[in-house]
C-alpha cells in the first residue's frame, strides 16, 4: 500500500514519558519502566505489548464522595506494564505540561492522564454557588507530566492584571492564582456564549490560565 495516511507512523519517545503522536493523539511509551500512570476511562485508542488497565473508580473514597458531590472528577484506569499506549477522547486537541515541584488548578473534563508522581484532589473555587454554577475543578500537585485537553484551539493569557473567564472555557490555570467567582453588573447581560453569563472566574496574582475556543462539546442532538 501507498499513501499519505501511511507516513502517519508511530513516533519514538523516551520510555515511560508522555509524548505527542499527533495534535489529538498522546502516546505513553510503558516499556521497561516498571511503573504505571492514570488515564482516564475509556481513552484507550489502542496499545501494544502487555499492558494491563485497571480500573480506579474516582481515586479513592474521599475523593468519590466528592465527586459524587460536586459532579467534578474523573472516573480513572491504572495503566501498567511494558508497551506503548495510545489515548484520545473525541478527537479533542491535546496538550502535555511537565510540573516541576509546583501546582495547576485544571477542569476535570480537560484531563486526560497524568503520571503516578503526581498528587490531586478536587476543591471548590472561593465564593462558587450552586447558584453560579458550583464550579468545583481539579488540582495536581508535585513534579510530572499530565495531557490535558481543549476543545477548540486555546489560548494562554498571561495573568498579571485581574482577568474572567467564562466557567465552561476554562482549562486550567497556575496554582498560585487567587481564585472567585464574579457576578455581572446585570443579571441579564449577555457576556459569554452560554447558560452562565451572569458569572465569571475571576483570576488575580502571577500566573497564566489556558481558555479554550467554546464552552465545551455541544449536547447530543436528542430524537425529535
Amino acid at each position: 500500500m501507498r499513501g499519505e495516511l501511511l507516513d502517519r507512523s508511530e513516533r519514538e519517545g523516551e520510555p515511560g514519558r508522555f509524548m505527542m503522536q499527533n495534535p489529538r493523539m498522546l502516546k505513553v511509551d510503558l516499556a521497561g519502566t516498571g511503573g504505571f500512570f492514570y488515564a482516564v476511562q475509556g481513552s484507550m485508542v489502542a496499545y501494544q505489548g502487555d499492558v494491563d488497565f485497571a480500573y480506579e473508580g474516582s481515586g479513592g473514597m474521599s475523593r468519590f464522595l466528592k465527586k459524587a458531590f460536586t459532579g467534578e472528577g474523573m472516573s480513572l484506569m491504572k495503566v501498567s506494564g511494558s508497551g506503548d499506549v495510545f489515548l484520545a477522547q473525541d478527537a479533542d486537541e491535546v496538550f502535555v505540561l511537565e510540573l516541576e515541584d509546583e501546582s495547576v488548578t485544571v477542569g476535570g473534563k480537560n484531563v486526560l492522564a497524568f503520571e503516578s508522581t503526581l498528587t490531586w484532589d478536587i476543591n471548590r473555587v472561593e465564593g462558587a454557588s450552586m447558584m453560579s454554577g458550583g464550579l468545583f475543578n481539579t488540582t495536581f500537585t508535585g513534579s510530572g507530566m499530565i495531557a490535558v485537553l481543549a476543545y477548540g484551539n486555546p489560548v494562554v493569557l498571561r495573568v498579571d492584571v485581574p482577568t474572567f473567564v467564562d466557567m465552561q472555557s476554562a482549562v486550567l490555570w497556575s496554582g498560585g492564582l487567587r481564585s472567585s467567582v464574579r457576578r455581572t453588573a446585570k443579571l441579564g447581560a449577555v457576556v459569554g456564549r452560554g447558560s452562565g453569563e451572569a458569572f465569571q472566574l475571576a483570576l488575580e496574582g502571577e500566573g497564566v490560565v489556558v481558555v479554550q475556543a467554546s464552552e465545551g462539546h455541544p449536547p447530543p442532538a436528542t430524537a425529535g
